[in-house]
């Protein structure tokens, strides 16, 4: 049974920053990375016209999303420094395609912009990738990346390691190991996560979040999903050999998992728990997370930290764009955005002291 207690958070001097107010670049960083990687959440692509968001607020641009995929696909291939490899925070098609019999359709056309990069491409998934697929599907699908990777976890969850560059360790995590999404409802896995979500949401529809906009509450929606013990304790071990390597970490995920770097609506289920766990290890230096498209960032100075959400390119107007390339060096990473993300300095913390 999976804890969604009030596990300690360490963020005394933490807040969430508007993408004006987040650490820009300075002028140390023009020496020469020692490698970079591309980053982009929720394209949500489908073959529709624009529609608005679950709270009729914004405008979701469905058809447009793939031209501004192949924007930041020809950006990638053209610059100076060719990324290593990319990361897909996950929500890569809409759940409209489902209802239309084109969740393939609509899946390979955005796979095949990806391709036409000849880079590799890391696949967190979303709510959205189990709107149109079981889990089943998508763990023999293209978008099973783990290949690229290495995971002595086993089973179905869908979490692995990669070392692109000796001394840089990166985790993607599965944030609907427990889920409502992806699974028969007369299974385990489904009663176990409905059980969870009914403690907090009494609502008939799920989807629709308990509390008020700022209660942490609201997470627990049909949409997010949360870690399982297993997958929590796998990621303290992967933790424990990189704190001991001396290892940089950066950890990925669809779900934001601390509180000041999205809304509440946005978070996973047991974020409390996974930040418990990251918090104890030395080796985290960044997670990166997609889901809520309007992006967020904070830095839990207790820890050094930075928490990064990704703004959504399904939101994003067809004459913007938001996508990143991210530059590495030995004490620090550099967040070159485009379009809505803005640039932002990611300085390792100090373990020297």
């Amino acid at each position: 049974m999976l804890h969604t207690g009030n596990a300690p958070i360490n963020t005394p001097t933490c807040s969430r920053l508007l993408a004006k107010e987040r650490p820009a670049m300075d002028d140390s960083c023009q020496r020469e990375p020692l490698f970079t990687f591309g980053v982009i959440a929720d394209v949500q692509y489908a073959d529709m016209d624009d529609g608005l968001n679950f709270s009729q607020t914004r405008t979701r641009y469905y058809r447009s999303s793939l031209g501004l995929l192949r924007k930041a696909r020809e950006s990638w291939a053209h610059s100076a420094v060719r990324p290593k490899f990319i990361i897909q925070l996950g929500d890569i098609i809409d759940g409209f395609n489902k209802g239309h019999g084109a969740s393939s359709r609509a899946l390979e056309k955005v796979l095949q912009e990806f391709r036409l990069s000849a880079i590799d491409v890391h696949h967190v998934w979303g709510n959205h990738e189990f709107y149109n697929f079981s889990r089943s599907e998508l763990l023999h699908s293209k978008l099973n990346s783990s290949v690229l990777g290495d995971s002595s976890l086993g089973g179905d969850i869908y979490a692995y390691s990669f070392s692109p560059f000796p001394g840089f360790t990166f985790v993607v995590l599965d944030a609907y190991d427990v889920s409502l999404l992806g699974v028969d409802e007369d299974s385990l896995q489904y009663h176990t996560a409905f059980n969870w979500i009914r403690e907090h949401n009494s609502n008939e529809d799920l989807n629709s979040p308990p509390g008020s906009y700022d209660d942490l509450e609201q997470r627990f929606s049909k949409f997010n999903g949360g870690f399982s013990k297993a997958q929590l304790d796998w990621l303290d071990s992967v933790l424990a050999l990189t704190d001991k390597k001396h290892e940089k970490v950066t950890i990925v995920s669809h779900l934001p998992v601390h509180p000041l770097s999205t809304t509440p609506v946005c978070l996973a289920w047991n974020f409390d728990e996974l930040l418990s766990t990251i918090q104890s290890h030395s080796s985290v230096v960044c997670f990166i997370a997609g889901h809520d498209h309007e992006g967020g960032y904070c830095l839990d100075q207790s820890t050094g930290i930075h928490h990064l959400t990704l703004e959504g390119v399904i939101e994003t107007p067809p004459d913007s764009n938001a996508f990143g390339t991210i530059s590495v060096y030995e004490d620090r990473m550099v967040l070159k955005g485009f379009g809505r993300i803005p640039d932002i300095d990611i300085l390792f913390p100090d373990t020297s002291l």
